[in-house]
């Protein structure tokens, strides 16, 4: 008679990291309705929590497949490359005067820097350094140009570590969202934004670490397919206001 075999369970899904994503991606939307042509410039601040977030959703993925085969994060990379590409049409078409790619790139090569000091492997070394020139030669074109790059690893870095050393992300990510033009405006708009990219790190893991019991509905991949079609409903709605 053979041994008692086992059910295989999945890994547990974290209801803290899809609460994450679903604020994240409602911040992301809230941000863009402020270019539907109503007078919602207040929008901004809240908007200024989707970036961290995202790249604190990165690191939290990164911290928990550290021990996990690679090929799932190499799918996680492939989905992010291959939306960038499916992106940049829809987000050109709703943000007019865009000066920048979406936000896609620079989240996929945040991602491979942030990998490359997790797995200290050559080639994932090698793929962070030419992720990190990358970021440096096309930081205009770049959201949130070259410190938006470095974000995720900020996040990575100070994950498991006391509340307080989450202000190296929100100065990282005060240094991703242009302050010199913000701190210039001076407008109460422009410095609560401020406040917010200083205090969205601590925020996110705050969460993470006290909302385990959430359970909001899991973002899969799928998830992906709402970035450009968020733009295309938005886009829609301003025709409708138009």
């Amino acid at each position: 008679m053979h041994g008692t075999q086992t059910i295989p369970v999945g890994r547990v899904r974290d209801g803290a990291l899809d609460l994450l994503k679903w604020l994240a991606l409602l911040s992301m939307v809230l941000d863009h309705l402020r270019y539907v042509g109503l007078n919602l410039d207040g929008l901004y601040v809240p908007g200024r929590l989707a970036f961290p977030w995202f790249c604190l959703a990165i690191a939290a993925n990164l911290h928990r497949a550290r021990n996990s085969p690679v090929m799932g994060q190499w799918r996680y990379l492939g989905w992010l490359l291959l939306f960038s590409v499916i992106s940049e049409v829809p987000y050109r078409l709703f943000i007019d005067d865009a000066d920048t790619l979406n936000v896609l790139p620079t989240l996929a090569l945040g991602l491979l820097i942030a990998r490359g000091w997790q797995q200290k492997a050559l080639f994932d070394r090698g793929l962070a350094l030419i992720a990190a020139t990358i970021a440096v030669v096309f930081s205009t074109q770049l959201m949130f140009g070259f410190f938006g790059v470095l974000l995720p690893l900020a996040m990575l870095l100070v994950f498991r570590r006391p509340w307080y050393f989450s202000v190296l992300p929100g100065v990282v990510c005060v240094a991703a969202n242009q302050w010199q033009v913000l701190l210039a405006s001076g407008s109460p708009v422009a410095l609560a934004g401020l406040a917010t990219c200083l205090i969205a790190p601590i925020l996110g893991l705050v969460l993470l670490r006290h909302a385990k019991n959430a359970s909001p509905p899991p973002m899969r991949r799928w998830a992906y397919a709402l970035y450009p079609a968020h733009f295309l409903l938005l886009l829609a709605l301003r025709h409708s206001l138009a």
